[in-house]
């Protein structure tokens, strides 16, 4: 199995601890005027989610983690579990809620999104950045008020909610910043 020192570490790398899967978030060589050196961590483990801080003593090395970032498409939801798919060789892989979380919210059929495998399993989903989704309900607009000054909750054909500037109609398609759950546009037809 493959390894790290402490001098590899960067933002993004995947290693093991304690037996789970973690994401170095943010990482900070600290070099003390009496002292050994070491490396402040933030990590983020894949499987819940948590932020925690981890020092490491410089030359110190860390498993790395069998986790790979892979695009697949987004197939359908059973009820249960959401169906992905590889476009390239159509091996198929199911992903559970915990995986899925909030990206539930943003994605529909055959969208592409960044899944995170460990072991060949999902652990993580990412929608795409940008999405274009119809709303489907929304209140009515007033005439002539065309400025961004306001805003009012639209919900959308996922079923997530997010605050559209008044002049938005039900049927429109609009996009999303799924990093944030902003309105950015409306979609134009290309």
């Amino acid at each position: 199995m493959a390894s790290y020192k402490t001098n590899e570490f960067k933002g993004g790398l995947k290693i093991m601890l304690d037996g789970d899967p973690y994401n170095i978030v943010e990482n900070e060589f600290v070099k003390p005027g009496k002292g050994q050196a070491f490396n402040r961590v933030k990590i983020k483990n894949l499987k819940s989610g948590r932020v925690v801080e981890r020092t490491f003593k410089s030359g110190d090395s860390v498993e790395a983690a069998d986790v790979h970032d892979t695009e697949l498409q987004y197939l359908y939801n059973d009820g249960e579990v959401w169906h992905f798919m590889h476009p390239e060789t159509f091996e198929q892989l199911t992903a559970d809620e915990t995986a899925v979380g909030e990206a539930a919210k943003w994605i529909k059929e055959q969208d592409m999104c960044s899944v995170t495998l460990y072991n060949g399993a999902p652990l993580s989903v990412e929608p795409p950045n940008f999405v274009v989704l119809e709303i489907t309900e929304t209140d009515p607009g007033l005439k002539g008020d065309t400025s961004g000054g306001g805003g009012k909750p639209a919900t959308l054909e996922t079923g997530a909610v997010v605050n559209v500037p008044l002049f938005v109609q039900i049927g429109e398609m609009i996009k999303v910043d799924t990093r944030t759950g902003a309105y950015v546009s409306r979609a134009r037809d290309d």
